[in-house]
Order: structure tokens, then C-alpha cells, then sequence
């Protein structure tokens, strides 16, 4: 298990928190800072219509545009599972019908891998640059993050932490698979929310979650949403957690960040496997626990 530690803004404890790992699905997160920081340039509007399709970057980013997943997918499923390359992006979306909407935009709530690949289509056409390029200059290097990097290949796994076995192709991510020391992705959401890259404003619309509803079987979340690009729930010892869970063959990552009165404690575990509810069990104990500490020393 890999862990990385902030508490107030302050990088305390780590465990092998430097080795690189793959970030899975909080390359959500980092995509929906790199579009608003566009939107906060005037580059991308968050409600005018994406390409020329039924729904909005506001839709794209909170998963209520309508799309499907491709994980859902019984061929894409076993393509993984036998090691075969990826499918071009244009031929992924032709076997799952992405163009046949599931419900109209902004009615409903479905997570959609295939939605955060028309963002980062996006990004690209409002940036002219590449993706990896276009993440790092608009988000990660103004936050002061560096070595983190798109997988695109196999080999490019092959040195992360639970290594890649399976020899899994990181480009069946069609979104991007962003690949990076686990204390830079701890670092990142807490210097993100903290306000160090987008405006107040924008900020509070990232965090303004469609509510899922109650408690999720075998995880810790009570009252889970989704806002832009993030996960928030509150949890059994009343704090409000916000971060973004991911999985992929081989490893899970977890990183959540909650700040009370004043008082922010951020938490990022990575740990070979795919269980997700004991992975994130774990950051919400870890953050608890702190808080407790910080809180009762005022």
C-alpha cells in the first residue's frame, strides 16, 4: 500500500508515496480543472453545447449527458480481459452506440467513461495542443506538479507501483490514463481546492453535486454526489469528503481532502487489487483521525 498525507496545506507523512502510479479515474478530476480553467479564460462556455451535440460541458463533466459507457460493453470486456490492444476511439463508439442517447441531457445521472472522452477532445480543440500537453500547462504546472505523465502504451506501466501483469493497454482509457507519483495527485486536489487554481465562483459550481442517493452497499459514503469532475459524500463521522475514486486491473487509488473550521486534512492511498470500498474506507478513517487530532488541539 502506498500512502500520501496533507494536513493544512503541509505534506507530512508518506509511504512510498514518490512511486508512480497509475491514477485511474481521478484523471477525471484533473481533466474537469484543466476545462474550467479554460471556461475561467473565456476559451470554453460550462453551458453552450459541445461540438455541435444535444448537451453541455456542465452535462459532460457531472456525468447527466445522456452518454453510455463503454464498460458496460460485453466485448469490450472480454477484449481487456484477453490483453488485446485497444479498439480505435471511432470504432469504441460505433460497437456501443454512443451516438443513441440513454435519456435527455440533464434529466437523469449515468457515469460515463466516454463522456470525459468528448472533454478531453475538447481541451484539445480549445488548446490546440495534445492532452498531456494541455493538462500539464493549464493545470498541473500552475499547481507545481510535475513528473506525471499520459500512459499510452503497455510498457508505460510497467514500472508503476502494482506493475502491469496483465499487460494491460492504458489506451482502452479513451479519456487518458494519467500516470504519476501518488503524492502529486494528493497534492493536487488539495492545492485545487484550496483555491489555488480557478476562481471562487468556479470552485463552488465543481463542487455543486447531483445527489445519487442513500448510502452506497460496501462503501462508506452516506449521501453520495457528483459534482464537476469530483465525488462528495458525507460519512459516518459527519465530515463532508470530496476527491474521486479509480480502478483499473492491478491497483486501486483513492484521494479525498475535507476541510473543517479552518482545518483540512488530505489523504491519497493507492494499494495493489480493486476493491474499492476498503480503499476508501481507509482515507475516510485516516482523514477522521486527523481531523479529530488538529481539531482538538484549537
Amino acid at each position: 500500500m502506498l500512502f500520501s498525507l496533507i494536513v493544512n496545506g503541509q505534506s507530512l507523512t508518506s509511504i512510498h508515496s514518490d512511486a508512480c502510479v497509475p491514477w485511474w479515474s481521478f484523471t477525471k478530476t484533473v481533466l474537469a480543472a484543466t476545462s474550467l480553467s479554460l471556461v475561467q479564460d473565456g476559451l470554453l462556455g460550462l453551458d453552450d453545447k459541445v461540438m455541435g451535440e444535444a448537451f453541455t460541458l456542465r452535462q459532460l463533466l457531472r456525468h447527466e449527458a445522456g452518454l453510455s459507457d463503454y464498460r458496460e460493453d460485453t466485448d469490450y470486456q472480454t477484449a481487456v480481459e484477453e490483453r488485446q490492444r485497444a479498439w480505435p476511439p471511432a470504432e469504441m463508439l460505433r460497437r456501443i452506440n454512443a451516438t443513441k442517447l440513454r435519456y435527455e441531457p440533464g434529466t437523469s445521472w449515468y457515469y460515463s467513461n466516454v463522456g470525459y472522452m468528448f472533454i478531453a477532445r475538447l481541451i484539445e480543440q480549445a488548446t490546440g495542443l495534445t492532452l498531456e500537453k494541455a493538462i500539464i500547462t493549464r493545470a498541473l504546472a500552475p499547481l507545481g506538479l510535475s513528473g506525471v505523465r499520459i500512459a499510452s502504451r503497455p510498457s508505460d506501466l510497467d514500472e508503476t507501483y502494482a506493475g502491469n501483469a496483465s499487460y494491460y493497454d492504458p489506451a482502452w482509457v479513451y479519456h487518458g490514463l494519467l500516470v504519476g507519483p501518488l503524492s502529486q495527485a494528493a497534492l493536487f486536489l488539495d492545492r485545487l481546492l484550496d483555491g489555488h487554481l480557478i476562481s471562487h465562483s468556479l470552485l463552488k459550481q465543481m463542487l455543486t453535486i447531483r445527489w445519487l442517493g442513500g448510502p452506497l452497499p460496501g462503501q462508506p459514503w452516506l449521501t453520495p454526489g457528483y459534482g464537476l469532475g469530483v465525488m462528495q459524500s458525507a460519512t459516518g463521522g459527519g465530515h463532508i469528503l470530496c476527491g474521486h475514486t479509480g480502478s483499473g486491473p492491478g491497483s486501486s487509488v483513492a484521494i479525498y481532502r475535507c476541510a473543517e473550521k479552518n482545518a483540512s486534512v488530505c489523504c491519497a492511498i493507492s494499494q495493489q487489487g480493486t476493491g474499492r470500498g476498503e480503499i476508501e474506507a481507509r482515507v475516510v478513517q485516516c482523514i477522521a483521525s486527523n481531523l479529530q487530532r488538529l481539531l482538538s488541539e484549537r
